[in-house]
């Protein structure tokens, strides 16, 4: 019997339940401190910045409304399992006939993996829009740690030949604040406006655009992540690849470092008012899978929405035979901004899960 896994477990537990067209999905997460007071307006303001953006964006507009079920009583959490449920409205499943197999969608693997029996409507439970149900747990993360002083920020780094500023060290602080608000987060503002500018391009086109997401954890504290098998490193990676359209990941100065010696590239350490800190941060502030202090830094690389409205060859798995296909429905030229705020709730989750792991050992 072939079943999907849709969970993550570890210190905390994370599952995951519905599909794009159906008209409800959810998810439950197990973890959370009892006695933890919820700020249901930063969960919305975390979702505002996944929703679309008018000329940029999938037509589709969900309100993205939840509503927790179980596990939170008199305004606080109860260390039961916490179930928050998400209403879908504006979809139209007649967009997608069920044999015609959509290039670069999951729509192949599925059909051959479930026997045919995979809800092809909008890629079912493996669609994009199951990443709000990522932000909401995110959002709650995200609120853990900031109690600890820990803070996230994302912002779109490189799309095509379009590059923004890097994270600056003695701005760190202000650029995170700054790219919170922004649901499409650019450190220069003059790359913005290029950069909606070559989406909207590319969306006259009825094409579609990728790019790279650079991604920044403040504050984690020095030993996070355990040695080998349960490094910082392949946990982050672990749930940043469930996103839909991640297609890589790179810590620090990531493949570049292919490019220089050691002795360009080494993290020289120095001590300023008894605090240990590296002059630079080339290894994205991680040290055999280990948190070494310094801000944790990775890029990650989106690829362009496969859904385009260009003919492209396919094929008919019913007929068993070679045809085109046009993409018809509501679709996003370019995902890159609302991924943003994605991949920090992924981040967040695994930070508080680590740091979990660290107070369990000691």
């Amino acid at each position: 019997m072939k079943q999907m896994s849709s969970c993550f477990k570890n210190n905390i537990s994370l599952s995951v339940f519905g599909e794009s067209h159906q008209e409800t999905m959810g998810i439950i997460i197990e973890g959370i401190p009892a006695g933890t007071t919820l700020d249901f307006d930063f969960i919305d303001h975390e979702l505002m910045r996944r929703k679309p953006l008018d000329e940029i964006s999938t037509p589709r507009k969900e309100k993205d409304s939840y509503e927790v079920v179980s596990g939170y009583f008199n305004q606080k959490t109860t260390g039961s399992p916490l179930c928050i449920l998400v209403q879908n409205k504006n979809f139209d499943s007649k967009d997608y006939p069920p044999f015609l197999i959509r290039p670069s969608h999951v729509d192949y693997v599925t059909f051959k993996k479930y026997n045919g029996f995979f809800d092809y409507r909008g890629s079912g439970h493996l669609s994009g829009r199951l990443t709000v149900l990522f932000v909401i747990a995110g959002a709650i993360f995200k609120q853990l740690l900031a109690k600890q002083n820990i803070t996230i920020a994302s912002h779109i780094l490189q799309i095509q030949d379009l590059k923004d500023d890097s994270f600056k060290q003695e701005k760190l602080e202000e650029q995170i604040k700054e790219l919170a608000n922004q649901s499409f987060p650019v450190i220069n503002l003059e790359t913005k406006k290029q950069m909606i500018q070559r989406i909207k391009e590319i969306a006259k086109q009825k094409d579609s655009i990728g790019g790279i997401v650079q991604t920044i954890i403040h504050s984690v504290p020095v030993g996070v992540g355990e040695p080998l098998f349960d490094s910082l490193e392949s946990h982050l990676s672990r749930l940043i690849f469930s996103i839909p359209a991640i297609k890589g990941i790179s810590f620090g100065l990531g493949f570049d470092f292919a490019l220089y010696p050691g002795s360009q590239v080494n993290d020289r350490f120095s001590i300023k008012k008894e605090m240990v800190f590296t002059k630079t941060n080339h290894n994205g502030g991680i040290n055999g899978g280990i948190s070494n202090g310094m801000p944790i830094l990775f890029d990650c690389v989106v690829k362009p929405t496969p859904s385009i409205g260009i003919p492209q060859e396919t094929i008919d798995v019913q007929n068993k035979k070679n045809t085109t296909i046009a993409i018809q429905g509501k679709h996003d030229p370019a995902i890159i901004s609302r991924i943003a705020v994605v991949i920090e709730s992924m981040s967040a989750i695994a930070i508080f899960d680590l740091l979990l792991e660290k107070n369990k050992r000691g």
